[in-house]
C-alpha cells in the first residue's frame, strides 16, 4: 500500500480538534496537513491510491488556502465516499492551489472511521515560515 506516515501533533482545543504540522516547504506543509487530516479519520495503512482527484482551490491568503484545501478534501470524502491517502501539490501561489489527491472508495469490510470531522475552521488557522521550515495549524469541528 505504501501510504506515508503523517507527522503532526494534536492540539488541545475545547470541543474541537486541532493539528500542528511542519514541513520543509509550503507545498509539503499542505500535503502533510491533508495526510494528518485523513489519519484522524481512518487507518491510512488500509487506503490504496486507486483513484485520483484533481483539486483546485482559491483563497485570499495561505491560511485561507489551507482551510479551503482541507475543506474541499473533506467535502469530497463525504459526498463521494472517498478516503484519500496520498497528496501532491502541483502548484501553490499566494491565492491558488492545484493538487492531486489519491485514494479509494470507502469499503466497510476494509476501512475504519476513527472519528467524524464535520468541518475545517478558519479559527486559529496559520501558516508560518521560519529558518527551520514551515509550520501550520488548523482546527476541525468534530
Amino acid at each position: 500500500m505504501g501510504v506515508p506516515v503523517p507527522r503532526y501533533e494534536l492540539l488541545d482545543h475545547t470541543a474541537d480538534l486541532g493539528i500542528e504540522v511542519s514541513a520543509a516547504t509550503v507545498e509539503g506543509l499542505f500535503e502533510e496537513a491533508a495526510l494528518a487530516m485523513f489519519d484522524l479519520l481512518t487507518d491510512l495503512s488500509r487506503v490504496d491510491p486507486k483513484v485520483a482527484r484533481r483539486i483546485d482551490v482559491a483563497g485570499v491568503d495561505r491560511e485561507d488556502l489551507l482551510v479551503g484545501w482541507l475543506g474541499e478534501l473533506l467535502s469530497i470524502c463525504g459526498a463521494e465516499n472517498l478516503l484519500f491517502g496520498r497528496f501532491r501539490v502541483e502548484a501553490l501561489g499566494d491565492r491558488r492551489l492545484t493538487a492531486t489527491a489519491e485514494g479509494e472508495p470507502f469499503d466497510a469490510s476494509r476501512h475504519v472511521i476513527k472519528r467524524e470531522l464535520k468541518a475545517v475552521t478558519h479559527h486559529a488557522a496559520r501558516v508560518r515560515e521560519d529558518q527551520r521550515g514551515v509550520r501550520g495549524q488548523v482546527i476541525f469541528d468534530v
